[in-house]
Order: structure tokens, then sequence, then C-alpha cells
């Protein structure tokens, strides 16, 4: 969820040169992220209300289906993830994690200062709300011990009540990468040596068929990685996949590491989820591989959209509670007059989530990088 495109020169050209192949890449990466970030907020806005409960009766089949369906988005958000992991931490296939806590590090500080400033915006937006209705997607005021778990990513493990709907991920995109960046450095090692150098791809292949075939077939797990694991390790086959030099013999073994088990799971449990999770992954290869043409302004929108995805995630959830409490104080319960508040809720989110990103979390991004880049020039002298 947090890649940005690089370049960004027109493409007139029909060569499918790598610099036509990536710019195209990424621009297709932000438009997956553009209508998923939307479906997100639309699903948050039907499945708590208390708007779509007035707007249901004149529109039952759309907020039926934002309500049960509009959620599958977030595959794609995992998917990307692993895709763009795999793309830092193995371009080639082969690791390049050399201080696994260091990556892990920058990994949370990256996610975390944002998760919580949005966090602190949601409880202010829940005791705001609570003074105009009563309704159950109002959090309580958080205790000491409940905003640390969110600190450090692990309420969901110790049963903590999500203080913003979409805490979960923020979690789950966190341990996803740093089961990546473990199981890279450590057969890493072994590559460095000469030995197995196809052990790393071996090993995400076998996490994909366990997630799929046990673990995201028991909902005892959705609070841990593996639950996960089968869709962001489509995406991370899909990185190494779509690599353009790699032998034909060699791409093959890869998509079929990406469909095979997939499929199979599929056969056994259906999971409407993990074939849209299949179907991006598929996407990304397919157009890595057989790029099309997109104008500067088309991307230069899409863009936008997809670098504040990230902050539209964390800031619409409070965004929407405020929308809501203030249209059941002071607006009638009309279909049609609620029906504006959703579409002014969903506006309102993509505004928050453009000045989320230009005033928090671009800085606190740049005093992450210069508090890293610090540290690593206090430990070099000490390693001399």
């Amino acid at each position: 969820m947090d890649a940005t495109m690089s370049g960004s020169s027109a493409l007139h050209s029909s060569s499918h040169s790598p610099d036509h192949h990536r710019n195209f890449q990424f621009g297709f990466i932000d438009l997956l992220k553009l209508i998923a970030a939307q479906l997100i907020v639309l699903h948050h806005l039907a499945f708590y209300g208390p708007m779509s409960d007035h707007v249901r009766p004149i529109a039952p089949t759309l907020i039926d289906w934002l309500d049960s369906y509009a959620r599958i988005a977030v595959q794609v958000f995992l998917v990307i993830g692993g895709f763009l992991a795999a793309k830092s931490l193995s371009p080639q296939g082969t690791s390049t994690v050399a201080d696994p806590l260091r990556v892990m590090w920058r990994r949370y500080m990256k996610l975390v200062p944002p998760f919580l400033m949005a966090t602190v915006l949601a409880v202010g937006a829940s005791a705001w709300a609570s003074l105009w209705m009563t309704h159950y997607s109002i959090s309580a005021m958080p205790t000491a011990l409940q905003l640390a778990a969110h600190a450090l990513l692990l309420h969901s493990i110790l049963g903590y009540e999500s203080i913003s709907a979409g805490a979960w991920y923020v979690a789950i995109d966190f341990q996803l990468y740093a089961l990546l960046t473990m199981l890279l450095w450590l057969t890493g090692g072994i590559a460095r040596r000469g030995a197995m150098p196809w052990l790393a791809p071996l090993l995400v292949v076998a996490g994909i068929s366990a997630s799929l075939l046990y673990f995201n077939r028991n909902a005892a797990w959705d609070a841990w990685a593996p639950y996960f694991f089968g869709s962001y390790g489509l995406g991370v086959i899909a990185w190494w996949a779509r690599d353009l030099s790699r032998r034909p013999g060699v791409v093959a073994l890869l998509i079929a590491a990406l469909l095979v088990p997939t499929v199979y799971a599929l056969t056994i449990d259906f999971r409407s989820r993990i074939a849209v999770a299949l179907v991006v992954a598929c996407a990304l290869v397919l157009v890595s591989r057989h790029g099309m043409l997109l104008s500067r302004q088309r991307f230069a929108w899409i863009r936008s959209f997809g670098r504040i995805s990230y902050s539209i995630f964390l800031v619409h959830f409070p965004v929407c509670l405020l929308v809501n409490a203030a249209f059941v104080r002071f607006v009638p319960a009309r279909p049609l007059l609620q029906a504006g508040g959703m579409v002014l809720a969903w506006a309102a989110s993509l505004l928050a989530g453009a000045i989320f990103y230009r005033f928090v979390e671009i800085p606190l991004s740049r005093l992450s990088t210069r508090a890293s880049a610090q540290g690593l020039a206090l430990q070099v002298p000490a390693a001399a």
C-alpha cells in the first residue's frame, strides 16, 4: 500500500522497453490501489451505518453488495504488498536482506507513526460522535494498555478491540513483511554460499500452499500472518515471474507456482477473496510482461490517488463516523438525504486522505528516514 510509481515520462511510443514496462506497471498498481481504496471506504460506510440503514430500503442491492463483498478489495492490497515487498527485498529472486532487524524497523517506522496519528483522530472522532448519536461503531475511550497494544501492532493478537476500522490491516501488513524478511534472510545466507538458489521461491510456494489449504480456512488464525500469506505470497511470486530478463523456462515454473496451488486450493474450498487475489496477481504479471499505453495526464491523477491510498485507508473511518453522527443529529432520516450523506462522507474521506498525506504521512516519513540514516551513521564507527 505504500509504494510510489517511479518515473512519469509520457508513454506515447509503442516500444516495450524496460522503462515503458516499469512506468505502466506502477501506474497500473496505482490504479488498482485507487479502485480498492474507494471500495474499502464504501464498504465501511455500508457496514457501519447508520446512514446506510436509511438508504437500504431504496437501494438494497447496492448497500448489501457493499456490505458483503466490497471488503474483498483488501485482497488487492495484500497482493500488491507482496509484489512490492519482493521488489524491495528480493528484486532478482535472491535475497538482499543482510540485517533483518533493521529492515523490519524501517517498515515499522513507515507504517506506525501515521497509524498512531490516525488512531488519535479516531479516538477524538468517537468522543465527538458519541455526543450526537449512540451506535456500535463508536469505540469506548481506550485504555493505556489498549493504546500500547496498538502502538506495538499487537491489538488483535492480545484481544483488544480495534480503535479504527483499518487497524487490523496495518498489523497484518507488518507481520507479513516481517515473515518474508526473515524467510529471505535465512535462505539468502544459504544461497550466498552457492547452494540452493531456488530455496526462497520454494518456501514461498510452500507458505502459499499451507495458507490456502489450512490457515486461511480457519478463522481462528485471522490475527496472524499465515492466514493471509496465500494472497501476499501470490504477489511475491508475481514479482519474480514478471522479470523480463528471465529465461522462459524459469518464468513458466514461476507462473505454475502461482497458479497450481491456488487453483487446487480453490477446487477444495472456493473462496471469492482468494480468487480475486489470484486474478490480481496474474494481472500484475501480464501487465508487467505485456505493457500497454497510458498518457501522462491519465498517469498523473492515478498516481496522485495511488500515493494517498494509505492515508485514505487510515483516516476514512473517523471521517465517516463524524459525518454519520452529524447526519443522525441534524438531518432527517430520509433515504435520499442520507444517501447524500454517504456521498459526502466518501468525498470527505478522499479530501482528508490528501490532507493527511501532505501534512502527516510525508513529514513523518521524512523524520523516520532521517532518524534511520542517523542511526546507521552512528553504528559505522562502532563497527569499525
